[in-house]
């Protein structure tokens, strides 16, 4: 006799693989030593895959990290200000997914509080809680700004991630010097061009080098 399918028509969730332990990620290393064509017993490498693993560690550590949890503390005591706030040249270094290799450059956030401001220390951990992830910039950006959005629900936000990425300055094309822009704009940052270009002045971009953002 056939088993009835769920009444509720979700698919069952696989059950989440166990994470790999030290061990395992040092050996991880000595292998790709060896695919490499060098001998991980040897004197200068034998440390090298804990290095590695304790490199990776922080490299990749904001997926300990709930981002909503960095904005959770506001502060309403603002005498009522409700101007752009605006923290610009974050620098921050991520890694892409496709290939590993470094994503290095600055982030712009701004936003137009409603009610709530949070302390400018919080937008900074806000960008590494991302950023020390396997990403992508245009993902990056948008997660930033989603998440402000979400938490603060003030009424526009705006981040500029500007960055060169070395898979594609070290590897690949060989283009070094070459750096990628990208922006996301909600709220009155999006519908309004005189805010968005008020904001694009305080971080130095003239208002041509991008139009009504995404």
């Amino acid at each position: 006799m056939a088993k009835s399918a769920p009444k509720s028509g979700r698919a069952t969730a696989k059950p989440r693989a166990s994470k790999p332990s030290q061990t395992d990620a040092e050996d991880a290393v000595r292998t790709l030593i060896r695919w490499a064509g060098d001998d991980p017993t040897r004197e200068g490498l034998l440390d090298t895959p804990r290095r590695v693993a304790k490199a990776y560690r922080e490299f990749f550590s904001g997926y300990d990290v709930d981002p909503s949890l960095v904005l959770k503390r506001t502060f309403e005591e603002t005498d009522g200000y409700d101007e752009m706030i605006v923290l610009k040249d974050i620098r921050f270094e991520s890694h892409c997914e496709h290939h590993m290799a470094p994503i290095i450059g600055r982030a712009h956030i701004a936003y137009l509080p409603r009610k709530r401001v949070v302390g400018i220390s919080k937008l900074a951990r806000l960008l590494e809680c991302y950023a020390k992830r396997l990403q992508i910039q245009e993902k990056m950006t948008a997660q930033i700004a989603n998440t402000l959005n979400d938490e603060l629900q003030p009424r526009g936000v705006a981040v500029v991630i500007d960055a060169s990425h070395h898979c594609m300055t070290t590897r690949g094309i060989h283009k070094p010097g070459t750096s990628m822009i990208t922006s996301r704009m909600l709220g009155a940052f999006r519908s309004d061009p005189s805010t968005r270009r008020e904001f694009l002045a305080f971080i130095g971009l003239p208002p041509s080098s991008m139009g009504s953002g995404s």
